[in-house]
């Protein structure tokens, strides 16, 4: 058994209190000193002892932090970290390795691996390469971590939501330009203000612009600005949005949409990092950071030399992808409570939640038109309710599926045959003789069956009404 070395390890920085930690080994009595010294220092500890049980961890929560050893009995811990690095990417992993197996771990690292350490290692070193690793990581998504402001409108439970916000905390440190792909709907202004507010410009403005809404006359003297008598009707000198998102973050929507001839000025921009106004000969120095979203294909775009490649280069230094609504379900029930919630305030209603069966029609239903799609659902749904909780057919209704009652056979059966039988009633002016004929039952039979129903065959006469006024006098 390969142990750990006690050199009175300090305890962990307070920046990585309470980081969840996946350790993987197959050395039981190693797996149980670390978890207990790793706890005692402030961690939140799984550990498991093959590399299939670490994926399928992984594949429930994801950790902060793997720590795993070369040699593993199912597979090689050369191969986990391959598989962690291309599905996790932005997740740092530490390796521990016996003296024949360190050719590997510096192979590893020259891969991404964080760091590898040599068994027997030392516990203090061990800890300063856990703190190191997590000051460079994203900090934990979701409730737990306790500092999720940054990502305000982001509801998520499902790991691919917080695998993507854990990879948009990264890179909001950066000023490198994003480039947030994804359905129309899914939520791509709201990711861009979290990474603005997650980075060191959120004191700064952050503008959005949305380039497909704005004619191309008009979005031109909108991002660029104008001096006065620049075009008929420029009566008075006016900064563009590159200019007031000076020193923060300027969010272009469905830069797709945006035209060639704009494209090769944002170039110049993004290049240069001066920006003149129309009618200007001045070029002025802007410090502004651009995110940029589309719904379309930019590789098809440029295939049809509808998008600039060189442009499209610039901004697509890093991408992020939205995913739709139906790959991450978990996040619906959060989502439309909280929106629920909301709009209640909004409007002023009392309605605090969904009766059985109206949560989980919006968790099945298809979203074709993502987080906005739901929210227009639940807004529905709010303004029309009118008790505490919201009935499954008010859901149906605003889903616009047809509402589908669940009857017992008994129940069906008895309904069919009421309905039937005022059918017969209702084409044979009430005349039982004809109906029974046309049911190809006696009489007699159809008067029981008539009784059975409480069906009376003389309000089906064309004098009907009047019968029943008699009756009731």
């Amino acid at each position: 058994m390969t142990r750990e070395r006690d050199n009175g390890a300090p305890r962990s920085a307070a920046a990585g209190q309470g980081a969840h930690l996946l350790l993987v080994d197959d050395d039981a009595d190693l797996l149980r000193l670390l978890s207990m010294r790793l706890t005692a220092n402030g961690y939140r500890v799984t550990a498991v002892g093959s590399a299939e049980a670490a994926l399928a961890r992984m594949s429930i929560e994801l950790p902060r932090l793997v720590i795993s050893d070369i040699r593993l009995p199912d597979r090689d811990g050369m191969s986990l970290f391959q598989e962690i690095r291309s599905t996790y990417p932005a997740l740092p992993v530490i390796l521990l390795t016996a003296h024949g197996t360190i050719p590997d771990a510096v192979e590893a690292t020259t891969l991404g691996a964080y760091a590898y350490l040599t068994k027997p290692f030392d516990a203090k070193t061990l800890l300063e390469r856990i703190v190191q690793a997590l000051s460079l990581s994203a900090p934990e998504p979701g409730p737990a971590s306790g500092d999720h402001a940054w990502r305000a409108g982001l509801i998520s439970r499902s790991q691919c939501m917080d695998e993507l916000l854990a990879e948009a905390r990264l890179v909001a440190a950066s000023d490198a330009s994003i480039l947030i792909r994804g359905e129309s709907g899914t939520g791509k202004e709201l990711l861009a203000n979290a990474i603005h507010r997650a980075s060191r410009r959120s004191k700064a403005p952050f503008i959005a612009v949305n380039c497909g809404a704005i004619p191309e006359a008009l979005l031109e003297s909108e991002l660029f600005g104008h001096v006065k008598g620049a075009y008929t009707g420029a009566v008075a000198s006016r900064e563009g949005l590159l200019q007031a998102a000076d020193g923060g973050t300027l969010f272009l929507d469905e830069i797709g949409d945006m035209p060639l001839l704009l494209q090769v000025k944002l170039l110049r921009v993004l290049q240069e990092r001066v920006v003149r106004q129309l009618g200007s000969d001045i070029a002025r120095p802007v410090d502004v950071r651009i995110l940029s979203a589309t719904h379309r294909d930019l590789d098809v775009a440029m295939q049809e030399g509808q998008f600039r490649e060189d442009l499209y280069y610039r901004l697509n230094v890093i991408t992020l992808t939205l995913p739709p609504l139906s790959q991450r379900r978990e996040d619906i029930a959060p989502m439309a409570t909280q929106f629920l919630q909301t709009l209640a305030a909004k409007y002023g209603k009392t309605v605090r939640g969904y009766a059985p069966g109206a949560l989980e029609a919006l968790t099945t239903a298809a979203w074709p038109g993502n987080v906005r799609q739901l929210y227009n659902v639940v807004e529905h749904v709010c303004a029309l309710a009118t008790a505490p909780l919201v009935p499954l057919s008010l859901v149906q209704r605003a889903l616009r599926v047809p509402s589908l009652e669940v009857l017992s056979y008994t129940e069906a059966k008895q309904r069919f045959e009421r309905n039937y039988l005022v059918q017969l009633l209702k084409l044979t002016d009430g005349n039982v003789a004809d109906a029974a004929r046309l049911a190809e039952r006696n009489r007699t039979e159809f008067y029981r069956l008539l009784q059975k129903h409480d069906l009376d065959a003389s309000l089906f006469r064309a004098d009907g009404a009047a019968v029943a006024a008699e009756r009731q006098e």
